[in-house]
């Protein structure tokens, strides 16, 4: 039976895959759907805070080669992914230079052929699913202002919520820099706004419906996912 493991960046998607993804994704054959923290809590301070990709696939390795019915896969924010240094995580900088429809293509396909590369055991590398959100977390809330905007109390942010999105082809084209990256435009607006509480409010008021409506990235990732039991 597929079980089912995301690792995450943050205590934030750690629990949107646990109140909204697994409910799902257990109707969909898994046995088992859990989260797991890639997160550097000591990084915290400086941008992002993901583990280096060479700490972050051993320990993905690590726990394919320890359960073959295990499904390993990532929800991590392109927006903080290392993109130099010897923390670098596979084409993060390529990417800089493409179209942005391109970009979590780009790094997903690097980060599969580096996986391949580094294991011996090609049945363990096709049991990994990389997926980078873009940007982050709070582009996937963009998808319904109003819920948004009311799920965080301020429902008199739902204009202005609407005004970012029109500026864009999607949720998922909200840009990334330290100034305009989804969640600083919501901080901007709403300076009280806690990740952990209000986004996973919003995400709950949001659903995943309206998000894989709104995000065809986050929408072809789930599809994946749910094809895996079927397949098993």
């Amino acid at each position: 039976m597929a079980r089912l493991r995301i690792h995450v960046e943050g205590q934030t998607e750690e629990t949107f895959v646990t109140q909204l993804l697994a409910p799902h994704l257990y109707e969909c054959g898994y046995h088992d759907v859990s989260a797991r923290l890639l997160g550097d809590a000591r990084q915290r301070h400086n941008r992002g805070g993901i583990k280096s990709w060479p700490s972050a696939q051993k320990e993905i390795v690590r726990h394919l080669k320890a359960d073959k019915g295990l499904i390993s896969t990532t929800m991590v924010d392109y927006y903080a992914l290392p993109s130099t240094g010897p923390g670098e995580w596979p084409g993060r900088a390529d990417a800089n230079f493409v179209a942005l429809e391109n970009k979590p293509r780009i790094v997903e396909r690097a980060l599969s052929q580096a996986f391949a590369r580094h294991v011996d055991d090609q049945q363990v590398a096709g049991r990994f699913v990389p997926f980078v959100v873009m940007h982050e977390f709070e582009a996937l809330l963009f998808s319904d202002c109003t819920s948004f905007a009311r799920a965080i109390g301020r429902p008199d942010l739902r204009g202005q919520f609407a005004s970012i999105l029109a500026q864009f082809d999607g949720p998922e084209h909200i840009n990334d820099s330290p100034l305009t990256a989804p969640s600083k435009r919501v901080e901007a607006l709403f300076p009280k706004y806690q990740k952990l509480i209000n986004g996973i409010n919003a995400a709950r008021e949001v659903g995943l419906l309206a998000m894989r409506q709104c995000c065809p990235h986050f929408d072809a990732w789930l599809h994946q996912l749910e094809r895996i039991p079927r397949l098993a």
